[in-house]
């Protein structure tokens, strides 16, 4: 089997993504480059819990032709991809719906990233515009929005992609991706409680979510 260790690697990822509630049944995909050449990447339609190492998909980076594994590629193959042909120095690429995260790409506007999260993150986390999942223009989208300087990025209305130089500082940029996140919800949520007053019983219910020990959730 070829990569047989770097598969079996990306198997035991997926699984700790699920654990976290960052992938959650089939939801969620990720692109690993072995070499100068081929790229590891989960499969289509596929429950994590249940993944083996066969199951993840060899492909060469250049033209995207499969070369070994037994299911059919993430249709959001080439979304990745064209993260990885403008982005030499990155080595993985997650894409989820981590709940939070994926909340403020709803919301579709730029997160400011606090100076002590930059080397991480990037100095911003941009909104990638809409597009439906596994399509070109969902691609297309993202590869116009890849910085160098910048780690990662909401998909809106869709949910988040990051980027790292291995699988464990990309898992990493999620982490601290979700940590800004609920940060950034949390201080909106405060803002519009503020200015509508202690009526407000469903925003402090959701401050409360957020952070459990902000105050009453009334």
């Amino acid at each position: 089997m070829l990569f047989e260790s770097e598969r079996n690697q990306l198997v035991g990822l997926c699984v700790e993504l699920s654990h976290k509630g960052y992938f959650a049944g089939t939801g969620g995909n990720i692109m690993v480059r072995t070499d100068a050449t081929h790229v590891l990447v989960t499969p289509s339609a596929l429950d994590y819990l249940t993944m083996s190492a066969a199951d993840i998909c060899v492909l060469r980076l250049a033209d995207l032709i499969q070369v070994e594994g037994e299911r059919t590629p993430s249709v959001e193959t080439s979304m990745h991809a064209g993260i990885f042909q403008r982005r030499q120095d990155i080595g993985c690429s997650i894409h989820t719906h981590q709940p939070v995260a994926s909340a403020c790409a709803v919301l579709a506007e730029d997160v400011l990233v606090p100076q002590g999260m930059r080397a991480i993150l990037g100095p911003r986390v941009p909104v990638v515009g809409y597009g439906p999942s596994g399509t070109s223009l969902l691609a297309r989208k993202v590869a116009r929005a890849v910085k160098p300087d910048v780690n990662a990025y909401l998909l809106k209305n869709h949910g988040v992609i990051c980027i790292g130089e291995d699988s464990q500082s990309a898992a990493f940029t999620l982490d601290r991706l979700e940590a800004l996140s609920r940060q950034h919800l949390y201080q909106q949520i405060s803002a519009r409680k503020s200015r509508q007053g202690e009526s407000s019983s469903a925003l402090a219910r959701l401050l409360h979510t957020l952070h459990p020990g902000s105050g009453k959730t009334a």
